[in-house]
């Protein structure tokens, strides 16, 4: 897998953009269950096919694009509004990035890394590593880099979160991903109950951190990525359901303003894992 993966980062963005397209809709085509669950999820969203469609080709794009994010060099990434980053940092304040599954999340972690994380101002991200051996150690290698920190989806990695925010760092969460049991509470996602992570609003309310929205958009052509950036419209609601709703809200105006590379295919609306 690792020789698969390093011979893959070789090859242009472009290209692999390319082949992750036809990826894309292969498994479209061939997944009646994928299909129906993306049809729904953008059908919730309000979404016609002429807005959902491209999303098909995204979401190969996504996994095409892994080999050179993680083995190979680095790729163009422009950014778009940072002032608030770098007057949180600063002041010393934390920071609480919020990046849902739209567009290329994991060049965001590797930007913000690049450009303030070896600079003194770490980034930690929640961090699962995948069920099967061969696969985590390749995420382990490819996440080890200069300026990026990870924490493990536990009781101690949550600790480890706080601490790094109430030392005035970065951390970056996945408020749309489905969290474990105990870890979340129910509330409307794109008008459907959806069991949503607690956790961003609590670190945001115990550390005093302010509250990033961010994505990855990825731009045509292989010409690389534009890492957007805009503080949360409004303060957290000291009630955690109110604020847990907010955070959604927020997610959901980000994805709506490009449909096209939003996950629509991730399983938002199914019920939560009994283990941590």
């Amino acid at each position: 897998m690792m020789f698969l993966f390093r011979l893959l980062s070789l090859l242009p963005l472009a290209w692999l953009h390319a082949g992750g397209y036809v990826l894309g809709w292969l498994v479209y085509c061939a997944s009646p269950e994928y299909r129906r669950r993306l049809q729904s999820n953008a059908a919730s969203a309000g979404l016609s096919p002429r807005h959902w469609r491209p999303a098909v080709g995204a979401a190969g794009h996504m996994v095409a694009e892994l080999p050179r994010l993680w083995l190979g060099r680095a790729v163009p990434v422009r950014w778009s509004g940072e002032a608030p980053i770098e007057a949180a940092l600063t002041q010393g304040r934390g920071i609480v990035f919020l990046t849902p599954h739209l567009g290329c999340f994991e060049v965001t972690a590797q930007a913000f890394a690049a450009r303030y994380g070896v600079a003194g101002h770490p980034l930690t991200v929640l961090f699962r590593p995948p069920r099967k051996a061969r696969l985590s150690e390749l995420v382990r290698v490819a996440r080890q880099r200069p300026g990026l920190l990870t924490a493990p989806a536990s009781l101690a990695g949550v600790r480890q979160l706080l601490r790094a925010l109430k030392a005035g760092h970065a951390v970056g969460l996945l408020p749309d991903q489905v969290p474990p049991a105990n870890m979340g509470v129910w509330t409307p996602f794109f008008g459907q109950p959806a069991y949503t992570m607690t956790l961003a609003a609590r670190l945001a309310q115990q550390s005093g951190a302010l509250i990033v929205l961010a994505w990855g958009e990825r731009l045509n052509l292989g010409r690389g990525y534009v890492f957007h950036v805009e503080p949360m419209g409004s303060a957290l609601s000291p009630e955690l359901p109110a604020a847990v709703h907010q955070i959604n809200q927020a997610m959901e105006a980000l994805i709506l303003r490009n449909p096209g590379q939003y996950l629509w295919g991730y399983a938002r609306y199914k019920s939560p894992r009994e283990e941590l």
